[in-house]
């Protein structure tokens, strides 16, 4: 057994604390262990996302929609249906990212009656720095990891992904 293994069961965290009062109860303490950690570190990271969309004065809506944009144009509608918004709620999305100078409106080249909503420069641009500065963040994260544990936990979180995405039908990822 190595360093790393030794440390790893002496060093302790919160859940490890919670799951002590949870002895004894018809529960299974590995997959109570597993889900709170997980919850724990999504919480951490949504908070770190926050905090870098309001460092580019972005909601986590407007990111997506740019981020969907870099892509090329999308009606309206489209963005609606990927953000599950009514459309009268991706019209006020669009209208604040369109006044900000992130997105323009055009005319659909397929439709006279359609319109098409594309990133400009400045929204692209934006993007792109409020991703790469939120991907530094998330280095931290996993900087415990050495490249194969990365590896390696990448490979068990696909595992539990795929499961529950095949026993959701019509699930869509979040991301």
């Amino acid at each position: 057994m190595d360093m790393k293994d030794i440390t790893a069961d002496i060093e302790r965290d919160h859940i490890d604390a919670l799951l002590d009062t949870l002895h004894g109860l018809p529960v299974d303490l590995e997959v109570e262990g597993i889900i709170d950690r997980i919850a724990g570190l999504d919480k951490r990271v949504r908070r770190s996302m926050e905090e870098t969309l309001a460092e580019f004065d972005l909601t986590h809506g407007e990111f997506k929609v740019l981020g969907w944009l870099r892509h090329g144009p999308h009606s309206p509608g489209e963005l609606a249906e990927n953000a599950d918004l009514s459309s009268g709620a991706m019209t006020n999305r669009i209208d604040q990212l369109e006044r900000a100078g992130l997105v323009e409106r055009t005319p659909d080249p397929s439709d006279r009656r359609g319109i098409q909503v594309t990133a400009t420069q400045k929204g692209l641009d934006l993007w792109l720095t409020a991703f790469a500065a939120q991907a530094e963040k998330e280095k931290l994260f996993a900087s415990t990891l050495d490249a194969d544990e990365k590896r390696q936990l990448n490979s068990l979180l696909r595992r539990m992904m795929i499961t529950l995405e095949n026993r959701v039908p019509g699930d869509q990822p979040v991301c």
